[in-house]
């Protein structure tokens, strides 16, 4: 993966910035968003819920002293939460996936589409190795989700021939990757491995008949066997990188691996000198330090119709034991793995805590599996159990029994985990395929 050729910058005066320069700039960023809020009714009576003003906000010290912002307070004030320009100056909106409540709506003016965007993502496409020019299939979805538009934005600025088809249609999809001849492609992983299956069931192999070299993938963390077996499926050389963003960060615009990262499984916070980032232990609130897991939180610096404010994502991540040695170069711009899980993905097993994303690693492990396809089952909403059921697909051409695998599963989770899992082993193809994130567990009655 990596070769010697220097590194290409989509912005090298901000790049290659130490990182005290690169937290001087965060910190003007700081008190210009401070005074900026202070003129929002909303935001003023935000700070002074926690006895601060929005001007307070003058470095990164004083933004220790701001509490966090949860999901509540956007909820409270659904369903435009903290927008901060008029509704006639708001070119778009987007909303969050709402899969555990109402969503509500993040909005972006014309600067924070045709400017800020335009600027985040040309640096991650940049940075994950994507040529202008080049022709990409984007499927992430559209609607209000943010994943689609914001790609298409991103690709748009960048110089890009975007075919903007988003998930679904599969038939069709794998027979365009031949004949459209695309080089780069975005989307879920999961909707990739998928649509491998779909080629080959009409007799298109992707090795010889696609022309991908380079993919970029979010919307669902998966483990690095899995990516590899990914990489494995497509034209020799390709590349999966990981991506990571979110509707409230503005899109899939927070992180990204470079050709140096990929093969530690890390990305870059890519945007941090106008999305500022916090690696914080979820119980005391307190930094991390490297090698450490922590919840990833953010404050965007320059969005203009919803900025946030120290955003609680719930993603854990592990910093980086070098987080500023990458490479590359990008030298200011730490290194996180891969979304480990979210604290409330949580579930706890006999005072065991686990995360899907450990089951899911044990699963990958194991070459008689369907990686794409599992289902955690469990028997209660509160999420603090006595038994945890894995539900897998036995590969047709494995030559390793269901009984085999499933013992040989049950044996590698509670080696990992250090708690016994009842495993069912079932057909491939009985299990459900997700287009985007997938919903690993499931309350079984």
């Amino acid at each position: 993966m990596v070769g010697s050729a220097p590194t290409a910058y989509q912005h090298p005066e901000i790049e290659t910035l130490d990182r005290a320069a690169l937290e001087a700039l965060q910190d003007r960023k700081l008190r210009a968003l401070g005074e900026r809020l202070a003129q929002s009714r909303e935001w003023v009576e935000h700070f002074a819920s926690f006895g601060m003003k929005p001007d307070d906000l003058r470095d990164r010290g004083s933004l220790r002293g701001v509490a966090m912002l949860e999901k509540s307070a956007l909820r409270a004030r659904y369903p435009f939460p903290f927008l901060t320009v008029p509704m006639h100056r708001v070119a778009r909106f987007c909303a969050t996936s709402g899969t555990t409540g109402l969503p509500v709506m993040f909005g972006y003016t014309q600067r924070d589409v045709t400017t800020l965007m335009a600027f985040q993502m040309s640096r991650l496409l940049r940075a994950a190795g994507v040529e202008p020019g080049e022709r990409v299939y984007q499927g992430y979805g559209y609607g209000l989700w943010v994943g689609g538009v914001v790609m298409d934005w991103g690709l748009l600025a960048y110089g890009c021939t975007n075919f903007g088809i988003g998930p679904g249609r599969a038939d069709a999809v794998v027979q365009w990757l031949r004949d459209h001849r695309y080089s780069s492609c975005t989307m879920s992983p999961l909707w990739l491995m998928t649509l491998v299956n779909a080629a080959k069931s009409q007799n298109i192999d992707p090795k010889r008949d696609w022309t991908l070299r380079l993919g970029l993938f979010g919307g669902q963390s998966v483990s690095a066997a899995f990516r590899t077996e990914l990489e494995a499926e497509m034209p020799i050389g390709f590349v999966a990188q990981n991506i990571y963003g979110s509707t409230e960060s503005g899109g899939p615009n927070h992180a990204i691996s470079c050709r140096h990262s990929h093969d530690t499984d890390q990305m870059h916070l890519i945007n941090e000198d106008t999305i500022l980032s916090e690696i914080v232990n979820p119980q005391t609130l307190e930094p991390v330090v490297p090698g450490e897991t922590g919840e990833i939180v953010f404050t965007t610096l320059e969005r203009e119709a919803s900025p946030v404010v120290r955003w609680r994502t719930r993603d854990l991540v592990k910093l980086a034991d070098d987080p500023y040695g990458c490479a590359c170069g990008r030298r200011a711009f730490p290194l996180i793995g891969r979304i480990v899980g979210r604290t409330d993905d949580m579930l706890k097993v006999r005072g065991s805590m686990v995360f899907p994303s450990q089951v899911e690693d044990c699963i990958a492990s194991l070459p008689s599996t369907v990686n794409e396809a599992w289902q955690i089952y469990i028997d209660r909403d509160d999420r603090v159990l006595e038994e945890l059921v894995v539900a897998v697909e036995r590969r047709h051409t494995a030559s390793q029994s269901a009984d085999d695998l499933r013992d040989a599963l049950e044996r590698s989770i509670s080696a990992r985990l250090g708690i016994r899992v009842r495993v069912e082993v079932e057909p491939e193809g009985s299990l459900p395929r997700y287009e985007a994130k997938a919903t690993r567990v499931l309350v079984r009655k």
